[in-house]
């Protein structure tokens, strides 16, 4: 498929490339076959895809996969898709909102090994890495095309302006690897940004337990609510419940850090560390887990 065979196609069917569901077609059939084959799909998966679009990875992931369930949010899209039959036999094609869906549901009912791919419209891309998250012990990976500058910020570092607590989260749980750049040229409508396709593998020992998690991440991303403030002043403004009087400082001094630190100095094990010392003084209810 071509740029000018996509105009044509949402020519029949009066459909323009929304902006506020972020449409922007991946229409190379080669393109979409390279993408299935660095997400790592096989003969016995079951492959979740979120997005269908035009359906061009969809048919690439269904000619590897045993079986694909894509879920698309634009009703008129997946009329037209029907209506042409563009995806092949065998294809469950859903008309869903992931941010509303059961996802997880859907997961839990069909047959391993299961895999995820996605191609995110960004302006949703971080709630649905964060569900992707919790799908981590049903998955064998999950494949996602980000903004090239949200998959940095999965990738970063301590010390670069990247690092964030989306960074601490996947660090704490998976291993990400950056398999492909693309640019917007592989697209239509062409974006004004680049992507990367970006695939992810649940760790065979996470830095965290699942217990832990949920306080983990309410620390983590406390600390980062304000970059420009210490990591103190960081959670004594944004952690819920409140750190009791000297707290902080006294978990700090525990792990050997300085009071005027800054969150993107921290490692994510160090995190972690971080939160179990605020538990440990009964900043969390129940404790680590």
């Amino acid at each position: 498929m071509s740029a000018a065979a996509v105009r044509s196609f949402l020519a029949r069917h009066a459909l323009l490339a929304r902006r506020d569901l972020g449409q922007n077609f991946l229409f190379d059939e080669n393109l979409a076959r390279r993408l299935a084959v660095l997400s790592g799909v096989e003969a016995t998966d079951t492959v979740v895809e979120i997005g269908t679009g035009l359906g061009t990875l969809t048919r690439a992931l269904a000619e590897r996969a045993s079986r694909v369930v894509t879920l698309e949010v634009d009703s008129g899209l997946v009329a037209a898709l029907r209506a042409e039959s563009m995806l092949p036999d065998g294809v469950e094609l859903i008309h869903a909102d992931v941010l509303k869906f059961d996802l997880a549901g859907l997961v839990r009912t069909a047959r391993p090994p299961i895999r995820a791919v996605a191609n995110l419209p960004y302006s949703i891309a971080a709630p649905i890495l964060r569900r992707l998250l919790d799908l981590r012990a049903s998955l064998v990976d999950w494949s996602v095309m980000l903004q090239r500058e949200v998959a940095e910020r999965i990738c970063a570092t301590p010390g670069q302006r990247a690092y964030g607590s989306l960074t601490v989260l996947h660090a704490l749980c998976v291993e990400a690897t950056p398999s492909m750049r693309l640019e917007p040229r592989c697209f239509y409508p062409v974006p004004r940004v680049r992507s990367t396709f970006l695939r992810l593998r649940p760790l065979d020992r996470p830095l965290v337990s699942e217990p832990e998690f949920a306080w983990v991440e309410r620390v983590s991303r406390a600390a980062f609510s304000h970059r420009r403030k210490t990591l103190v002043n960081s959670l004594r403004s944004s952690l819920k419940p409140r750190p009791g009087p000297g707290s902080i400082e006294r978990a700090l001094e525990r792990l050997e850090l300085s009071p005027r630190i800054r969150a993107e100095r921290l490692a994510p094990g160090q995190i972690v560390d971080l939160a179990r010392a605020l538990a440990s003084q009964n900043a969390e209810p129940g404790g680590s887990g």
